[in-house]
């Protein structure tokens, strides 16, 4: 009697088409280049790249072209039980049949820190060659022992074009009746995934037209929220402001806000912006950047995307000086080398009659007192006293005031 319970349901499309040979895969050509030239005992690697662009396929390859036994476990369903087993597996493979273990781990970034460190000694000694498979940033998910001794591959999403292949080859081989128009639909909302693409097209069946296309698909989820791809986003749109482009900067936060960002969270980096980069090449930019927070504070969304893309258009489009922060650590370097510096006796306030005898506040001129409000007497300590921390540049608002700063210094 056959098991109630053994499934005789094909694999998936996206299985089915995996590819037999280096040949035949698509995409991520410099890896692939470096791959070719691997050994017969090739080196333990982490392949770092999005969801769907070929690392386990990959990693299979390897295999192949390396005569390895090739041994796979997720890290989502796995803990140190399953490596110790697939290790001694390994071990006992090597012993026996003389033949080395490709031991291929996916998502391997949600083994914690023990769990990757249990791979060391095995990697070092020989006993397996392992390829970790990871959507996140090595340099953050995995341990430095384990990434020093692992060779790191990055994959990058598969273009329109490559994918618009992968489909049409599914669909000939399956023999799927598929408008031209069907198969650029679903690479277009397939973003790069090849695994997505194919799902896609095994849910169209045996007929895939746009009509179809459109009633199965949902919004795409837009890749943003894992660690690397927010930071990624926010660095984007930063520099796009910085380097005055307001369209470029306007397509980062609707990617920002559209994949569910907090608002608050770009309000503040928007204020950061206006004083670290607008600053007092246009002092109503930080004006402009607090209003869009407190204006989406009390809005809230969707409408809150309005006064943000007012403040990122106005940042964007507004002269640019980053000399108040380069000034403040210039100013902070000398406090760092001269940190316990006596306030100047002129400076202090003389409360009491002891304070006014030993010296406080003699020789202060009161501004208000002098030609044009400048004083003649310095503001510092003096081991740093005429040191220039503040250069304005020559753009926006900043250009009157290196005016004033340099009437002043002719009146001293």
């Amino acid at each position: 009697m056959s098991d109630l319970f053994e499934s005789t349901a094909p694999a998936p499309l996206a299985d089915r088409m995996r590819p037999q040979r280096l040949e035949e895969y698509v995409g991520q050509k410099e890896v692939v280049k470096a791959v070719s030239k691997l050994a017969d005992r090739p080196p333990s690697m982490i392949l770092w790249g999005p969801p769907g662009c070929g690392k386990t396929t990959l990693a299979r390859l390897v295999a192949q072209k390396t005569s390895l036994h090739f041994q796979q476990f997720s890290a989502v369903t796995s803990g140190v039980k399953e490596v110790k087993e697939a290790i001694e597996q390994a071990r006992w493979r090597r012993a026996s049949e003389k033949k080395g273990t490709l031991l291929f781990v996916d998502e391997i970034h949600r083994f914690n820190r023990a769990q990757q460190d249990a791979f060391l000694p095995h990697i070092e000694d020989g006993t397996v060659v392992l390829i970790g498979a990871t959507t996140e940033n090595p340099s953050f998910e995995v341990n430095a022992p384990l990434l020093s001794r692992c060779r790191v591959f990055t994959l990058t999403p598969l273009t329109q074009e490559e994918v618009q292949g992968i489909l049409a080859r599914a669909a000939e081989r399956e023999k799927v009746k598929a408008e031209p128009e069907a198969l650029d639909a679903i690479a277009n909302l397939a973003g790069g995934d090849a695994r997505t693409a194919l799902n896609l097209l095994e849910m169209c069946g045996k007929q895939a037209t746009v009509k179809v296309v459109q009633g199965l698909a949902q919004k795409r989820v837009l890749l943003y929220k894992d660690r690397e791809q927010h930071f990624d986003t926010v660095s984007a749109f930063i520099k796009s402001m910085r380097g005055s482009d307001p369209d470029a900067a306007l397509y980062w936060l609707a990617r920002m806000l559209e994949a569910g960002e907090d608002p608050l969270f770009v309000a503040r980096r928007l204020v950061i912006f206006a004083s670290e980069d607008v600053g007092n090449a246009d002092p109503r930019g930080i004006m402009v950047a607090v209003a869009a927070k407190e204006s989406v504070h009390f809005v809230g969304m969707p409408e809150g995307f309005y006064p943000l893309a007012q403040a990122t258009v106005y940042l964007a489009t507004a002269p640019k000086s980053n000399a108040s922060g380069v000034a403040y650590q210039a100013a902070k370097g000398d406090v760092e080398k001269f940190p316990n510096e006596p306030v100047p006796l002129h400076l202090r306030n003389a409360v009491t009659g002891l304070m006014k005898a030993s010296g406080y506040g003699k020789g202060y001129e009161y501004a208000h007192d002098q030609p044009g409000a400048v004083v003649r007497h310095g503001h510092r300590p003096p081991n740093v006293e005429g040191r220039a921390y503040y250069v304005p540049s020559d753009r926006g608002y900043e250009a009157t005031i290196k005016k004033l700063m340099e009437e002043r210094k002719k009146r001293l």
